[in-house]
Protein backbone atom coordinates (compact mmCIF):
# COMPACT_ATOMS: atom_id res chain seq x y z
CA UNK A 1 0.00 0.00 0.00
CA UNK A 2 3.43 2.47 1.21
CA UNK A 3 4.43 1.49 -2.88
CA UNK A 4 1.03 2.42 -4.38
CA UNK A 5 0.36 5.63 -2.82
CA UNK A 6 4.52 6.46 -3.60
CA UNK A 7 3.23 6.26 -7.29
CA UNK A 8 0.67 9.27 -7.03
CA UNK A 9 2.77 11.11 -4.89
CA UNK A 10 5.47 10.99 -7.64
CA UNK A 11 4.63 13.36 -10.71
CA UNK A 12 5.79 11.58 -13.21
CA UNK A 13 4.87 8.19 -12.63
CA UNK A 14 0.90 9.69 -12.04
CA UNK A 15 1.35 10.94 -15.22
CA UNK A 16 2.32 7.32 -16.49
CA UNK A 17 -0.23 5.69 -14.81
CA UNK A 18 -2.83 8.33 -16.12
CA UNK A 19 -1.62 7.78 -19.37
CA UNK A 20 -2.10 3.93 -19.51
CA UNK A 21 -5.68 4.41 -17.93
CA UNK A 22 -6.80 6.80 -20.88
CA UNK A 23 -5.37 4.12 -23.72
CA UNK A 24 -7.26 1.38 -21.77
CA UNK A 25 -10.12 3.49 -21.84
CA UNK A 26 -10.04 4.10 -25.77
CA UNK A 27 -9.45 0.19 -26.28
CA UNK A 28 -12.44 -0.83 -24.57
CA UNK A 29 -14.70 1.93 -26.28
CA UNK A 30 -13.17 0.79 -29.78
CA UNK A 31 -14.28 -3.03 -29.08
CA UNK A 32 -18.17 -1.67 -28.81
CA UNK A 33 -17.89 -0.25 -31.98
CA UNK A 34 -20.11 -2.80 -33.77
CA UNK A 35 -20.03 -4.03 -37.45
CA UNK A 36 -22.81 -3.49 -39.14
CA UNK A 37 -25.33 -6.36 -41.25
CA UNK A 38 -24.45 -8.70 -38.43
CA UNK A 39 -27.06 -11.12 -36.76
CA UNK A 40 -26.84 -10.54 -33.26
CA UNK A 41 -28.92 -13.29 -32.67
CA UNK A 42 -27.30 -16.01 -34.57
CA UNK A 43 -24.18 -14.42 -32.94
CA UNK A 44 -25.06 -15.24 -30.12
CA UNK A 45 -25.98 -18.35 -30.60
CA UNK A 46 -22.81 -19.51 -32.15
CA UNK A 47 -20.45 -18.30 -29.51
CA UNK A 48 -22.52 -20.31 -27.03
CA UNK A 49 -22.37 -23.53 -28.40
CA UNK A 50 -18.76 -23.18 -29.73
CA UNK A 51 -16.35 -23.66 -27.30
CA UNK A 52 -12.71 -23.09 -29.03
CA UNK A 53 -14.44 -19.38 -30.64
CA UNK A 54 -15.16 -18.23 -26.67
CA UNK A 55 -11.94 -18.93 -25.99
CA UNK A 56 -10.62 -16.86 -28.73
CA UNK A 57 -13.29 -13.79 -27.96
CA UNK A 58 -11.78 -14.16 -24.53
CA UNK A 59 -8.35 -13.04 -25.59
CA UNK A 60 -9.70 -10.46 -27.56
CA UNK A 61 -11.67 -9.00 -25.04
CA UNK A 62 -15.10 -9.98 -26.18
CA UNK A 63 -14.22 -7.96 -29.73
CA UNK A 64 -14.77 -10.38 -31.47
CA UNK A 65 -18.16 -12.15 -30.19
CA UNK A 66 -19.04 -8.45 -30.52
CA UNK A 67 -18.12 -8.15 -34.07
CA UNK A 68 -16.57 -4.86 -33.36
CA UNK A 69 -14.16 -2.70 -35.95
CA UNK A 70 -11.13 -4.59 -33.85
CA UNK A 71 -13.02 -8.19 -33.70
CA UNK A 72 -9.17 -9.17 -34.30
CA UNK A 73 -7.64 -8.11 -31.28
CA UNK A 74 -3.81 -7.99 -31.26
CA UNK A 75 -4.06 -11.69 -32.57
CA UNK A 76 -1.99 -11.12 -36.65
CA UNK A 77 0.65 -8.93 -34.37
CA UNK A 78 1.46 -11.54 -31.74
CA UNK A 79 1.29 -14.12 -35.09
CA UNK A 80 3.78 -11.51 -37.07
CA UNK A 81 6.07 -11.57 -33.81
CA UNK A 82 5.82 -15.18 -33.26
CA UNK A 83 6.70 -15.68 -37.03
CA UNK A 84 9.84 -12.70 -36.81
CA UNK A 85 11.04 -14.77 -34.09
CA UNK A 86 11.48 -18.19 -35.17
CA UNK A 87 12.80 -16.53 -38.61
CA UNK A 88 15.71 -15.76 -36.65
CA UNK A 89 16.70 -18.91 -36.11
CA UNK A 90 16.80 -19.72 -39.73
CA UNK A 91 18.49 -16.93 -41.02
CA UNK A 92 21.84 -15.86 -39.39
CA UNK A 93 21.52 -12.64 -40.92
CA UNK A 94 18.23 -11.33 -39.24
CA UNK A 95 19.23 -12.87 -35.69
CA UNK A 96 22.39 -10.32 -35.97
CA UNK A 97 19.94 -7.29 -36.32
CA UNK A 98 18.23 -8.63 -33.63
CA UNK A 99 20.77 -9.74 -30.58
CA UNK A 100 23.52 -7.44 -31.82
CA UNK A 101 22.53 -4.13 -33.74
CA UNK A 102 21.49 -2.49 -30.56
CA UNK A 103 18.29 -0.19 -30.53
CA UNK A 104 18.37 0.35 -33.76
CA UNK A 105 18.72 -2.96 -35.26
CA UNK A 106 15.46 -3.79 -32.97
CA UNK A 107 13.41 -0.90 -34.14
CA UNK A 108 14.02 -2.21 -37.24
CA UNK A 109 13.10 -5.62 -36.43
CA UNK A 110 9.75 -4.31 -34.76
CA UNK A 111 9.24 -2.12 -38.12
CA UNK A 112 8.84 -6.13 -40.21
CA UNK A 113 6.72 -7.20 -37.87
CA UNK A 114 4.58 -4.30 -38.10
CA UNK A 115 4.84 -4.86 -42.11
CA UNK A 116 3.69 -8.29 -41.80
CA UNK A 117 1.18 -7.99 -39.32
CA UNK A 118 -1.14 -6.08 -42.07
CA UNK A 119 -1.15 -8.88 -44.77
CA UNK A 120 -1.81 -11.34 -41.58
CA UNK A 121 -4.52 -9.54 -40.40
CA UNK A 122 -6.32 -9.28 -44.02
CA UNK A 123 -6.28 -12.52 -44.37
CA UNK A 124 -7.40 -13.49 -40.92
CA UNK A 125 -10.61 -11.42 -41.27
CA UNK A 126 -11.92 -12.49 -44.86
CA UNK A 127 -11.31 -15.80 -43.38
CA UNK A 128 -13.12 -14.74 -39.88
CA UNK A 129 -15.78 -13.09 -42.64
CA UNK A 130 -16.15 -16.26 -44.71
CA UNK A 131 -16.34 -18.41 -41.62
CA UNK A 132 -19.49 -16.29 -40.07
CA UNK A 133 -20.78 -15.96 -43.64
CA UNK A 134 -21.38 -19.92 -43.70
CA UNK A 135 -22.61 -19.53 -40.13
CA UNK A 136 -25.83 -17.29 -41.29
CA UNK A 137 -24.03 -14.39 -39.18
CA UNK A 138 -23.68 -11.99 -41.64
CA UNK A 139 -26.74 -11.84 -43.38
CA UNK A 140 -25.65 -9.93 -46.80
CA UNK A 141 -22.07 -8.79 -47.89
CA UNK A 142 -21.76 -7.39 -51.28
CA UNK A 143 -18.09 -6.93 -52.74
CA UNK A 144 -17.82 -3.77 -52.03
CA UNK A 145 -18.68 -4.30 -48.31
CA UNK A 146 -16.47 -7.21 -47.85
CA UNK A 147 -13.33 -5.09 -49.07
CA UNK A 148 -14.78 -2.11 -46.66
CA UNK A 149 -15.45 -4.74 -43.83
CA UNK A 150 -11.91 -6.06 -44.68
CA UNK A 151 -9.96 -2.55 -44.61
CA UNK A 152 -11.58 -1.36 -41.63
CA UNK A 153 -10.93 -4.56 -39.43
CA UNK A 154 -7.02 -4.60 -40.38
CA UNK A 155 -6.98 -0.89 -39.05
CA UNK A 156 -8.52 -1.81 -36.35
CA UNK A 157 -5.84 -4.03 -35.41
CA UNK A 158 -2.98 -1.64 -36.66
CA UNK A 159 -4.70 0.45 -34.17
CA UNK A 160 -4.63 -1.54 -31.58
CA UNK A 161 -0.68 -2.35 -32.16
CA UNK A 162 0.05 1.93 -32.03
CA UNK A 163 -1.87 2.23 -28.79
CA UNK A 164 0.20 -0.42 -27.56
CA UNK A 165 3.40 0.98 -28.69
CA UNK A 166 2.61 4.27 -27.29
CA UNK A 167 1.99 2.35 -24.07
CA UNK A 168 5.24 1.09 -24.32
CA UNK A 169 6.95 4.09 -24.82
CA UNK A 170 5.09 6.83 -22.84
CA UNK A 171 3.69 4.67 -20.02
CA UNK A 172 5.08 1.34 -17.75
CA UNK A 173 5.60 -2.19 -18.61
CA UNK A 174 4.80 -3.90 -22.39
CA UNK A 175 1.86 -1.76 -23.90
CA UNK A 176 1.09 -5.25 -25.81
CA UNK A 177 0.41 -7.56 -22.96
CA UNK A 178 -1.27 -4.96 -20.90
CA UNK A 179 -3.72 -4.84 -23.40
CA UNK A 180 -4.16 -8.36 -24.05
CA UNK A 181 -4.72 -7.84 -19.87
CA UNK A 182 -7.34 -5.49 -20.15
CA UNK A 183 -9.28 -7.97 -22.73
CA UNK A 184 -9.22 -10.94 -20.39
CA UNK A 185 -10.05 -8.83 -17.24
CA UNK A 186 -12.87 -6.98 -19.10
CA UNK A 187 -14.91 -10.06 -19.32
CA UNK A 188 -14.23 -11.06 -15.70
CA UNK A 189 -17.36 -8.75 -14.34
CA UNK A 190 -19.91 -10.19 -16.71
CA UNK A 191 -18.66 -14.18 -15.79
CA UNK A 192 -19.33 -13.09 -12.17
CA UNK A 193 -22.37 -11.55 -12.25
CA UNK A 194 -24.01 -14.16 -14.69
CA UNK A 195 -22.76 -16.74 -11.80
CA UNK A 196 -24.38 -14.83 -8.76
CA UNK A 197 -27.94 -14.77 -10.98
CA UNK A 198 -27.14 -18.79 -11.69
CA UNK A 199 -25.91 -18.87 -7.49
CA UNK A 200 -27.49 -21.61 -5.66
CA UNK A 201 -27.75 -21.62 -2.22
CA UNK A 202 -27.06 -25.27 -1.78
CA UNK A 203 -23.95 -25.10 -3.67
CA UNK A 204 -22.03 -23.05 -1.31
CA UNK A 205 -19.62 -25.31 -0.61
CA UNK A 206 -18.71 -25.89 -4.15
CA UNK A 207 -18.05 -22.34 -4.77
CA UNK A 208 -15.55 -22.09 -1.90
CA UNK A 209 -13.82 -25.07 -2.85
CA UNK A 210 -13.76 -23.24 -5.99
CA UNK A 211 -12.60 -20.27 -4.60
CA UNK A 212 -10.21 -22.25 -2.92
CA UNK A 213 -8.75 -24.09 -6.12
CA UNK A 214 -8.46 -20.42 -8.35
CA UNK A 215 -6.23 -19.31 -4.90
CA UNK A 216 -3.79 -22.42 -5.34
CA UNK A 217 -3.49 -22.06 -9.21
CA UNK A 218 -3.12 -18.77 -8.64
CA UNK A 219 -0.29 -19.23 -5.88
CA UNK A 220 1.44 -22.15 -8.23
CA UNK A 221 1.52 -19.64 -11.41
CA UNK A 222 3.32 -17.31 -9.46
CA UNK A 223 5.51 -20.12 -8.03
CA UNK A 224 6.35 -21.40 -11.68
CA UNK A 225 6.70 -18.11 -13.48
CA UNK A 226 9.16 -16.76 -10.58
CA UNK A 227 10.79 -20.17 -10.25
CA UNK A 228 14.42 -20.81 -11.93
CA UNK A 229 17.74 -23.20 -11.97
CA UNK A 230 21.00 -20.89 -10.83
CA UNK A 231 24.15 -22.81 -12.13
CA UNK A 232 26.64 -21.59 -10.79
CA UNK A 233 29.59 -20.27 -12.71
CA UNK A 234 33.29 -19.83 -11.17
CA UNK A 235 35.61 -17.22 -12.91
CA UNK A 236 39.48 -17.48 -12.94
CA UNK A 237 41.86 -14.83 -11.52
CA UNK A 238 43.52 -13.23 -14.44
CA UNK A 239 46.74 -10.63 -13.83
CA UNK A 240 46.93 -8.08 -16.83
CA UNK A 241 50.02 -5.91 -15.49
CA UNK A 242 49.63 -4.95 -11.59
CA UNK A 243 45.86 -5.19 -12.09
CA UNK A 244 43.70 -7.94 -11.00
CA UNK A 245 40.77 -9.42 -13.21
CA UNK A 246 38.12 -12.19 -12.31
CA UNK A 247 37.92 -14.44 -8.92
CA UNK A 248 34.66 -14.23 -8.40
CA UNK A 249 30.99 -16.98 -8.57
CA UNK A 250 28.36 -16.10 -10.55
CA UNK A 251 25.19 -17.92 -11.81
CA UNK A 252 23.51 -18.61 -14.93
CA UNK A 253 19.36 -18.57 -14.28
CA UNK A 254 17.21 -20.71 -16.05
CA UNK A 255 13.93 -20.30 -15.91
CA UNK A 256 11.69 -22.97 -15.11
CA UNK A 257 8.88 -21.90 -17.72
CA UNK A 258 11.22 -20.14 -19.94
CA UNK A 259 8.39 -20.04 -23.23
CA UNK A 260 5.77 -18.39 -21.27
CA UNK A 261 2.53 -18.18 -22.91
CA UNK A 262 3.97 -18.81 -26.60
CA UNK A 263 3.14 -22.94 -26.66
CA UNK A 264 -0.12 -22.15 -25.67
CA UNK A 265 -0.44 -19.73 -28.25
CA UNK A 266 0.66 -22.25 -30.83
CA UNK A 267 -1.55 -25.36 -29.46
CA UNK A 268 -4.30 -23.07 -29.52
CA UNK A 269 -4.34 -21.77 -33.40
CA UNK A 270 -3.56 -25.43 -34.57
CA UNK A 271 -6.48 -26.84 -32.53
CA UNK A 272 -8.67 -24.27 -34.57
CA UNK A 273 -7.69 -24.42 -37.74
CA UNK A 274 -9.06 -27.69 -38.69
CA UNK A 275 -12.01 -26.91 -36.45
CA UNK A 276 -12.97 -23.82 -38.29
CA UNK A 277 -12.18 -25.58 -41.70
CA UNK A 278 -14.52 -28.20 -40.86
CA UNK A 279 -17.34 -25.28 -39.87
CA UNK A 280 -16.71 -23.60 -42.92
CA UNK A 281 -16.93 -26.76 -45.29
CA UNK A 282 -20.00 -28.47 -42.76
CA UNK A 283 -22.34 -25.78 -45.67
CA UNK A 284 -21.19 -27.52 -48.58
CA UNK A 285 -23.45 -28.20 -51.06
CA UNK A 286 -21.15 -31.50 -51.33
CA UNK A 287 -23.22 -34.01 -49.06
CA UNK A 288 -20.05 -36.36 -48.25
CA UNK A 289 -17.73 -33.38 -47.84
CA UNK A 290 -20.51 -31.50 -45.47
CA UNK A 291 -21.03 -34.81 -43.59
CA UNK A 292 -17.27 -35.70 -43.29
CA UNK A 293 -16.85 -31.90 -41.90
CA UNK A 294 -19.62 -31.89 -39.60
CA UNK A 295 -18.52 -35.30 -38.13
CA UNK A 296 -14.85 -34.09 -37.67
CA UNK A 297 -15.91 -30.51 -35.90
CA UNK A 298 -18.39 -32.77 -33.77
CA UNK A 299 -15.22 -35.02 -32.65
CA UNK A 300 -13.12 -31.98 -31.88
CA UNK A 301 -15.47 -30.35 -29.83
CA UNK A 302 -15.50 -33.41 -27.46
CA UNK A 303 -14.28 -32.12 -24.35
CA UNK A 304 -12.28 -35.27 -23.87
CA UNK A 305 -10.46 -34.96 -27.18
CA UNK A 306 -10.06 -31.50 -27.02
CA UNK A 307 -8.18 -31.72 -23.88
CA UNK A 308 -6.02 -34.84 -24.51
CA UNK A 309 -4.91 -32.79 -28.05
CA UNK A 310 -4.48 -29.94 -26.00
CA UNK A 311 -2.32 -30.99 -23.75
CA UNK A 312 -0.29 -33.24 -25.58
CA UNK A 313 0.51 -29.94 -28.11
CA UNK A 314 1.35 -27.58 -25.05
CA UNK A 315 3.68 -29.85 -24.03
CA UNK A 316 5.23 -30.65 -27.56
CA UNK A 317 5.75 -26.85 -28.24
CA UNK A 318 7.01 -26.07 -24.88
CA UNK A 319 10.09 -28.30 -25.60
CA UNK A 320 10.16 -26.58 -28.95
CA UNK A 321 10.20 -23.16 -28.75
CA UNK A 322 12.51 -23.36 -25.52
CA UNK A 323 15.02 -25.30 -28.23
CA UNK A 324 14.64 -22.81 -30.81
CA UNK A 325 15.18 -19.44 -28.62
CA UNK A 326 17.56 -21.27 -26.36
CA UNK A 327 21.06 -22.08 -27.34
CA UNK A 328 23.00 -24.14 -24.88
CA UNK A 329 26.20 -24.33 -27.19
CA UNK A 330 26.14 -20.16 -26.97
CA UNK A 331 25.81 -19.82 -23.65
CA UNK A 332 28.76 -22.22 -23.45
CA UNK A 333 30.89 -20.45 -25.54
CA UNK A 334 30.24 -17.38 -23.86
CA UNK A 335 31.40 -18.60 -20.17
CA UNK A 336 34.40 -20.08 -21.66
CA UNK A 337 35.20 -16.76 -23.60
CA UNK A 338 34.93 -14.54 -20.83
CA UNK A 339 37.02 -17.49 -18.19
CA UNK A 340 34.31 -19.28 -16.32
CA UNK A 341 33.33 -22.62 -16.04
CA UNK A 342 30.81 -24.57 -14.12
CA UNK A 343 32.58 -26.62 -11.28
CA UNK A 344 33.10 -30.06 -12.06
CA UNK A 345 32.31 -29.50 -15.87
CA UNK A 346 34.86 -29.29 -18.59
CA UNK A 347 34.54 -25.83 -20.53
CA UNK A 348 32.92 -25.87 -23.96
CA UNK A 349 31.08 -29.45 -25.46
CA UNK A 350 31.16 -31.03 -22.16
CA UNK A 351 29.39 -27.36 -20.56
CA UNK A 352 27.20 -27.31 -23.65
CA UNK A 353 25.71 -30.78 -22.84
CA UNK A 354 25.59 -30.45 -19.28
CA UNK A 355 23.17 -27.22 -19.91
CA UNK A 356 21.46 -28.99 -22.45
CA UNK A 357 20.40 -31.82 -19.73
CA UNK A 358 19.61 -29.12 -16.96
CA UNK A 359 17.55 -27.45 -19.77
CA UNK A 360 15.40 -30.49 -20.63
CA UNK A 361 14.81 -31.59 -17.01
CA UNK A 362 13.51 -28.46 -15.76
CA UNK A 363 11.63 -27.97 -19.39
CA UNK A 364 9.61 -31.54 -18.41
CA UNK A 365 8.44 -29.82 -15.41
CA UNK A 366 7.23 -26.30 -17.59
CA UNK A 367 5.72 -28.35 -20.26
CA UNK A 368 3.59 -30.25 -18.06
CA UNK A 369 2.51 -26.82 -15.58
CA UNK A 370 1.51 -25.11 -19.00
CA UNK A 371 -0.42 -28.09 -20.50
CA UNK A 372 -2.14 -28.62 -16.91
CA UNK A 373 -2.67 -24.84 -17.29
CA UNK A 374 -4.02 -25.11 -20.40
CA UNK A 375 -6.75 -27.62 -19.78
CA UNK A 376 -7.75 -26.17 -16.37
CA UNK A 377 -11.14 -24.86 -17.44
CA UNK A 378 -12.07 -28.66 -18.85
CA UNK A 379 -11.36 -29.93 -15.59
CA UNK A 380 -12.86 -27.09 -13.32
CA UNK A 381 -16.26 -27.67 -15.35
CA UNK A 382 -16.38 -31.25 -15.03
CA UNK A 383 -15.36 -31.25 -11.13
CA UNK A 384 -17.80 -28.47 -9.89
CA UNK A 385 -19.81 -28.16 -12.85
CA UNK A 386 -20.07 -24.53 -12.74
CA UNK A 387 -20.26 -23.16 -16.58
CA UNK A 388 -20.61 -19.27 -16.27
CA UNK A 389 -17.50 -18.74 -13.87
CA UNK A 390 -14.65 -20.97 -15.44
CA UNK A 391 -11.39 -20.59 -14.15
CA UNK A 392 -9.44 -19.89 -17.57
CA UNK A 393 -5.91 -21.10 -16.92
CA UNK A 394 -4.16 -19.90 -19.60
CA UNK A 395 -6.06 -16.38 -18.86
CA UNK A 396 -4.92 -16.62 -15.38
CA UNK A 397 -1.22 -17.05 -16.48
CA UNK A 398 -1.17 -14.29 -19.21
CA UNK A 399 -2.80 -11.53 -16.34
CA UNK A 400 -0.44 -13.50 -13.40
CA UNK A 401 2.33 -12.75 -15.49
CA UNK A 402 1.59 -9.21 -16.82
CA UNK A 403 1.01 -8.08 -13.16
CA UNK A 404 4.40 -9.42 -11.98
CA UNK A 405 6.25 -7.96 -15.11
CA UNK A 406 4.30 -4.60 -14.46
CA UNK A 407 5.30 -4.58 -10.49
CA UNK A 408 9.02 -5.12 -11.41
CA UNK A 409 8.63 -1.70 -13.47
CA UNK A 410 7.23 0.19 -10.82
CA UNK A 411 9.32 -1.20 -8.23
CA UNK A 412 12.23 -0.03 -10.66
CA UNK A 413 10.88 3.26 -11.19
CA UNK A 414 10.37 3.57 -7.19
CA UNK A 415 14.08 2.24 -6.67
CA UNK A 416 15.45 4.88 -9.12
CA UNK A 417 14.06 7.70 -7.78
CA UNK A 418 14.72 6.80 -4.28
CA UNK A 419 18.72 6.83 -6.00
CA UNK A 420 18.19 9.96 -7.27
CA UNK A 421 16.88 12.00 -3.87
CA UNK A 422 19.29 10.21 -2.00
Amino acid sequence: MNKFLQIFKIPDLRKKIFFILGMLVIFRLASSIPMPGIDRVRLAELFSSNQLLGLVSLFTGGTLSNFSVILLGLGPYITASIIMQLLTMIFPSLREMYMESGSEGRAKFNQFSRLLTIPLAALQSLATVSIFRSQGVIVSLPFFDLITLITTVTAGTMFLVWIGELITEKGIGNGTSLLIFAGIVASLPTSVGQSLIAFDPSQIFTYLVFIAVAVVVIAGIVIISEGQRNIPVSFAKRVRGRRTFGGFSSHIPLRVNQAGVIPIIFSLSILLFPGLIAQFLSTSSITWLANISKSLAAFLQQPLTYGILYFFLVTVFTYFYTAVTFDPKAISENVQKQGGFIPGIRPGEPTATFIGNVVNRITLVGALFLGLIAILPLIVQRAFGITTLTLGGTALLIVVSVVLETMRQINAQLTLREYDNF
